[in-house]
């Protein structure tokens, strides 16, 4: 086992072009399960490869354990990888493939025997030793490719969306098994995946990145509760936060011609940096439900997921129940109306179409600068 550095690591494909990974500064503890998560061309798969040794480190350093990876070969590193492709060779059985990397290092047929039974009795594999991976479920080629790379004992695991082939339910299963697997043997282990839900339910800690910059990285909890900004705040969560770029008032923030107040503090540091307006967060579960014409933001119900625990209703605010009469005024229409997502309690009663009012709680609002996005 052994803890992983990033530091000031940048990854530059075109010279005097924008880096795919730039300056990443990371610490990957002895033992930790870290995820990093972030759309598509964030850096996070390049910066995998380039702590595997498929890329070059053309700024800065990646060290395992103390050890500068600059210019040691992938082969050298004492790690084991997973890919979305399980990569199994199809002429070989269960047993086979995983003790392939053995017998390649020149491990002894007993040795490679030993380790690859206890591999496939950690994985539930232990009945599909004789099989050709053409005889299993997907989900269980996975977890041969997992039991190649548990055999080698690698210092380090790494990840690349393993369970991007998998279908919805088996990915919820797999993940599950991958990250008790992980706390069992103890081995730091760096896993990339798109699906920020995937992220925050397997991940001791979450890197967040964009734009090949690193965002934020902390506990999922810690992402969820107070993103460094709004590009965070807008990716983590399912369904995301509702983001408002609103006026600042003398008390608050006006949202949909509803003044929000706001503690004593957070308007004193508002007024220090003169800010006209701020852009608020407010996670769907932060609102308050209630009938049409009562006090809160009028708001027309344009589609209700039902979820049996639960309920997502997304609709549109607006200033006054007159603008919703306006059909221009849909889910991303101009105007005084903004989109709004909302969870409730299940078979909430809503329908499409409906009016109601929605208040936002105004404890843990999320308020961010409107120009740089950073938190306030």
């Amino acid at each position: 086992m052994a803890d992983v550095v990033f530091d000031q690591a940048s990854r530059i494909y075109t010279p005097g072009a924008k880096p795919a990974v730039e300056r990443l500064d990371l610490t990957v503890s002895d033992g930790e399960f870290v995820v990093l998560v972030g759309p598509s061309g964030s850096g996070k798969s390049t910066a995998l490869r380039m702590l595997a040794g498929l890329e070059d480190i053309d700024e800065g350093s990646i060290r395992i354990d103390g050890e500068n990876m600059v210019g040691v070969a992938s082969r050298d590193r004492d790690i084991a990888m997973v890919f979305q492709n399980y990569a199994l060779y199809p002429n070989k059985t269960v047993g086979e493939n995983m003790a392939f990397p053995l017998k390649m290092a020149g491990v002894e047929k007993s040795a490679r025997t030993e380790r690859v039974r206890e591999a496939a009795g950690i994985l539930g594999l232990g009945d599909y030793l004789d099989r050709k991976p053409r005889a299993l479920s997907g989900g269980q080629r996975q977890r041969v490719a997992m039991g190649r790379a548990i055999v080698r004992e690698p210092r380090v695991f790494l990840m690349d969306e393993p369970l991007s082939n998998l279908d919805a339910k088996m990915r919820v299963s797999t993940r599950t098994e991958i990250a008790a697997l992980q706390r069992r043997l103890g081995v730091t282990t760096v896993y990339v995946t798109h699906d920020q839900v995937e992220a925050m339910t397997m991940g001791d800690r979450v890197a967040l990145l964009a734009d090949g910059k690193l965002q934020q990285f902390d506990t999922p909890a810690d992402l969820y509760d107070r993103p460094r900004n709004a590009f965070v705040a807008g990716f983590i969560g399912s369904p995301s936060m509702n983001l408002f770029t609103v006026p600042v008032t003398e008390r608050g923030v006006t949202l949909a011609g509803r003044e929000v107040a706001l503690a004593r503090d957070v308007r004193a540091k508002v007024g220090a940096e003169q800010l006209t307006t701020l852009t608020v967060g407010i996670r769907p579960e932060q609102w308050t439900v209630g009938p049409d014409g009562g006090e809160g933001i009028p708001t027309r119900v344009d589609v209700v997921e039902e979820l049996g625990s639960d309920a997502f209703l997304y609709g549109t605010l607006a200033d006054s129940a007159a603008d919703l009469s306006d059909t221009s005024a849909l889910i991303g229409g101009g105007g005084q109306s903004s989109s709004v997502v909302v969870r409730t309690g299940g078979r909430s009663g809503a329908r499409r179409g409906d009016r109601v009012t929605l208040t936002p709680s105004t404890e843990g609002l999320h308020l961010f600068h409107p120009d740089t996005g950073d938190r306030i």
